[in-house]
């Protein structure tokens, strides 16, 4: 299946204990169907200390599942992902403005 959302793109979160932050995606995980976003599902990791690092409690954004994540169109609003060839083309497009995300 197509990736509906991708590195980069800005996003709301729809439910959890984050519901209604936005953030950035940073990596996408497909086979998983899950996403890391920039600040938003940071859980407390212990680390032991190494030689190189200082050990200690490290924050760390874990991933969200994508069905709990909206892309947000030009107006800052939750949209669908659609996708539509225009020319040769296969884009992805905002299902509320109907304006194409990526060109």
């Amino acid at each position: 299946m197509a990736a509906k959302l991708k590195t980069g793109d800005k996003v709301v979160v729809l439910a959890g204990k984050d519901k209604g932050k936005e953030g950035t995606i940073a990596s996408v995980d497909p086979k998983a169907g899950k996403a890391v976003v920039e600040g938003i599902n940071i859980a407390i990791r212990h680390t032991r200390q190494t030689q190189q690092a200082q050990g200690g409690r490290q924050p760390v954004a874990v991933p969200v599942d994508l069905s709990n994540l909206a892309y947000l169109d030009a107006n800052g609003k939750p949209t669908r992902v659609g996708f539509r060839t225009e020319g040769d083309k296969k884009v992805r497009f905002a299902k509320t403005t109907g304006d194409v995300i990526d060109a």
